[in-house]
């Protein structure tokens, strides 16, 4: 990360140096005149965004792993509307549209997912509800 700090000043200081030229030397070729405070103005308001972006994108970078639908295999979830044989399922706080792998599965009931279907997920009832219906 250290390298991403002495970039983004690097950076930064030639983004200002460029605020400066062209205030100071390509603006008075076409006879417009800026005072010295709105430049200084101007380049705080460039340092302070030059700030907030290298903050968010730090961010980011930190952020672990999206889960994407190939991790999804395996997940466990709530079925939030019936499954007949679509509906939604409530998996780690997320709603995402699924698919029954069989019979039509009531709300309420927890499923796992089995595969996927390009966005969807296909789910089968989890382990103790299909040991209660008898099929487990």
């Amino acid at each position: 990360m250290a390298g991403r700090l002495i970039l983004a000043i690097i950076s930064t200081i030639l983004e200002e140096a460029a605020i400066v030229v062209v205030v100071l030397w390509g603006l008075p070729q076409l006879d417009i005149e800026i005072p010295l405070w709105a430049m200084v103005v101007i380049m705080v308001i460039w340092a302070a965004y030059s700030i907030f972006t290298f903050q968010m994108g730090t961010r980011a970078l930190k952020r672990g792993r999206i889960v994407g639908l190939p991790d999804m295999i395996g997940t466990e979830g709530i079925v939030i509307s019936a499954l007949s044989p679509e509906g939604l399922v409530r998996i780690k706080s997320e709603l995402w549209v699924a698919k029954s792998a069989g019979a039509e599965i009531e709300p309420g009931v927890e499923v796992t997912v089995v595969e996927q279907e390009r966005l969807k997920v296909v789910v089968r009832e989890s382990g103790a509800a299909e040991s209660r219906n008898g099929t487990g």
